[in-house]
């Protein structure tokens, strides 16, 4: 017998079931333009419900998923007066939209679209952090939820530094929702550990790497030609790992777990990435009318992996090469392949991070401070292939200190900004050559160190930190850079 879906409380008064039945595999669907025929999609979202499965999650791009979950609520209010279906949703705004009244725009369309006065868990995703614009729209989304618009806020795909950013500013942030599973195990390291001291919970995405955890590709070819934009996300992630061969290592391995225990490979995938500290619940998709897997899902809590298992599984993933950077890097970075197209299919474009002008022959962006015309100074300028940045401080707009006494938020912040003024003149994080940290307590190096390596790793710019006798205003970190195109 099929037992009932576990439950956890991701925060006071939001439980869910420990899967989440995710709704990105919509807009796949519906990519030809063709939307989903609306109440035979929500029938199928009631029979999840009726079956212990009653939390789903989607986005404001996941084609018309919003309104099938509205649908379905509507249908299990008039069937029974009531429902404990939760309705998970993300609104993922252009880098513009980030002044109250577009938020609150933007969150009524969310309530409209999915017929309900407060949003259970609105989650915020921020397409690149070089706009320092996603403050502004938490602002906002902390307003609603004191105003009971939102029950709570979560963000997804944000990595370890910017999660803690937003923690040390006082955000109220339930859940991150990034990939893990046992092919990216980026989010079991440091996020992790963030998360369990502040109390945030990871919803895990990516569990099945879009199906590709399971019997049917057990000891099969390596495919040509991927159809689906899941499937060709987590082909690159296989890649990533050590290929198809390594690969079919561990499918062998889950396979010999799986019979064990009576289960399948993706019940032993997902029972895994759930017994990991930090995660609250896992996101299994769904396509809806097409596929069923309410039975399967069940089975994962028939059974428990026991220290023997979780050893052997260990013992293949610990051969893998680790996907490496940070959770959600690849929804940063070219080619930007997510679970429901690519950059184009949710932006038309990235537009300059700062206001840039002609000078005298030399290209200057400027951020807006009322200072630089007093001070007679530009955020950065481009000579040739050669681009200055100013000393940056962690101000937000005219004069709100991010991270107040916090070296690791600030410097998070700064080189962002930095690498934002580098990108409007056309550069990027790779044309860096040098760095110019100064501290007004050389005791925070450290920090300020280690931020630097997670943004210039790879890059190896020279460098130089320094303590100086005072910071002007109440910062503890100043920076400047320079970068060359050549």
């Amino acid at each position: 017998m099929t037992a009932m879906p576990e439950r956890t409380e991701l925060a006071p008064g939001l439980e869910v079931s420990r899967i989440i039945t995710g709704l990105w595999q919509v807009a796949d669907m519906e990519r030809g333009g063709t939307l989903l025929d609306r109440a035979p999609a929500a029938r199928v979202l009631v029979d999840y419900a009726q079956s212990g499965f009653d939390t789903f999650d989607m986005a404001d791009h996941y084609g018309s998923a919003e309104l099938i979950a509205g649908e379905a609520r509507r249908m299990m209010l008039q069937a029974g007066g009531a429902t404990n279906a939760k309705l998970l949703t993300k609104w993922c705004p252009e880098p513009h939209e980030t002044t109250p009244d577009a938020v609150r725009a933007g969150i009524a369309e969310r309530c409209e679209r999915l017929g309900v006065d407060t949003i259970d868990l609105l989650q915020l995703h921020w397409w690149s952090f070089e706009y320092p614009g996603y403050l502004d729209v938490m602002d906002t989304l902390m307003r609603l939820k004191q105003d009971g618009v939102i029950g709570h806020v979560g963000v997804t795909n944000f990595d370890t530094d910017h999660l803690y950013l937003l923690l040390q500013q006082g955000y109220e942030i339930a859940t991150n929702q990034v990939s893990c599973s046992l092919l990216d195990r980026r989010a079991l390291g440091e996020l992790s550990e963030l998360c369990l001291e502040r109390g945030v919970r990871l919803l895990a995405y990516g569990t099945l790497a879009g199906g590709f955890m399971s019997e049917k590709w057990l000891g099969a070819k390596e495919p040509e030609s991927i159809a689906d934009w899941s499937k060709m996300k987590y082909a690159r992630f296989i890649e990533t790992v050590g290929g198809w061969a390594e690969f079919q290592n561990l499918l062998s391995r889950l396979d010999g777990i799986a019979k064990r225990h009576g289960v399948t490979i993706a019940n032993v995938a997902t029972r895994w990435v759930l017994d990991q500290p930090a995660v609250g619940a896992v996101i299994i998709g769904a396509r809806l009318t097409q596929s069923e897997h309410r039975a399967s899902n069940g089975d994962v809590f028939s059974f428990a992996l026991d220290r023997q298992d979780h050893d052997a599984i260990a013992a293949v993933t610990g051969q893998m090469t680790p996907v490496p950077g940070d959770c959600g890097d690849e929804y940063r970075r070219p080619p930007y392949l997510t679970a429901s197209g690519d950059l184009t299919d949710h932006l038309s474009e990235l537009p300059p991070v700062f206001e840039v002008v002609e000078n005298n022959g030399r290209q200057q962006a400027l951020s807006g401070s009322e200072w630089e015309p007093v001070a007679g100074y530009c955020r950065a300028q481009r000579i040739g292939n050669r681009i200055l940045v100013s000393g940056t401080t962690a101000t937000h707009g005219e004069s709100r200190v991010v991270g107040p006494g916090d070296v690791r938020a600030q410097t998070i912040y700064i080189l962002d900004k930095i690498l934002g003024a580098i990108s409007s003149l056309g550069g990027t994080r790779e044309n860096v050559i040098r760095t110019r940290i100064y501290l007004s307590n050389a005791d925070e190096w450290e920090p300020a160190s280690r931020v630097h390596g997670r943004y210039f790793g790879a890059v190896r710019p020279a460098n130089t930190l320094v303590e100086i006798g005072r910071l002007v205003g109440d910062y503890a970190v100043e920076i400047e850079a320079e970068a060359d195109i050549s």
